[in-house]
């Protein structure tokens, strides 16, 4: 089992910056990917980035340029976000993943008042 809690959300004016952070605990063998969704009110999960223990990463069209996602050791990952938007309003997940299991924090509020 793994387990992981985020820290760092907040409420910041749009066009300041945040930054988030996971930390992971318990059997962290084999996960090869850490990934940061985000849920809006109304709207389904998506995924914001990812990043594999290779060093590849994936970036949402809508926060390309603007976030930053690092996996630092085996159980720190952070989500640095800069230029924030009142669209990226959301409870923010940190996830991990091996083959055929996935691991979900319990979200940080991000607000940005529009």
């Amino acid at each position: 089992q793994v387990q992981l809690v985020e820290s760092g959300g907040g409420l910041v004016e749009a066009g300041g910056s945040l930054r988030l952070s996971c930390t992971a605990s318990g059997n962290m063998f084999n996960i090869n990917v850490m990934g940061w969704y985000r849920q809006a009110p109304g709207k389904e999960r998506e995924l914001v980035a990812r990043v594999s223990r290779g060093g590849s990463t994936n970036y949402a069209d809508s926060v390309k340029g603007r976030f930053t996602i690092s996996w630092a050791n085996v159980k720190n990952t952070a989500l640095q976000m800069n230029s924030l938007r009142p669209e990226d309003t959301a409870v923010y997940y940190c996830a991990a993943f091996r083959a055929g299991d996935a691991y979900w924090g319990q979200g940080t509020q991000v607000t940005i008042p529009s």
